[in-house]
């Protein structure tokens, strides 16, 4: 295994658990953990996004480029993630079962329209 493969495995675990983590301590009731888990999952995107730049790094590109293309990738990516994350909420914190699945589809569809999006049609 490489060396650039072994550290962003070992950043997004470390990241993705910790993220997961703070959503749980964020979510859970009988957890009474609102503040520190907004801290812990904040923490954990942060371990992510870090691993993009790190990541990027190691294979000697510059560490993000924007342009046009890419901003309106990243938002529709933020948006699908957004509704996917609301359609969450509906089932697990309002007990709203139907509403939320229904919601949370879209959220997956517009995240699967991302694909063609970003590689482009051939």
């Amino acid at each position: 295994m490489k060396k650039k493969n072994f550290v962003t495995l070992i950043m997004c675990v470390v990241g993705g658990i910790l993220f997961a983590l703070g959503m749980c301590m964020a979510l859970l009731p009988e957890w009474d953990a609102m503040t520190p888990g907004i801290v812990v999952g904040a923490v954990g995107a942060a371990v992510l996004l870090a691993t993009v730049i790190v990541r990027r790094k190691m294979d000697g590109k510059r560490a993000v480029v924007f342009n046009g293309k890419t901003v309106g990738t990243v938002l529709f990516g933020i948006l699908g993630a957004v509704v996917f994350g609301v359609g969450m909420c509906l089932v697990m914190v309002w007990d709203m079962m139907i509403p939320g699945i229904a919601v949370g589809i879209v959220g997956i569809v517009l995240l699967l329209c991302l694909i063609p999006l970003c590689k482009g049609l051939k």
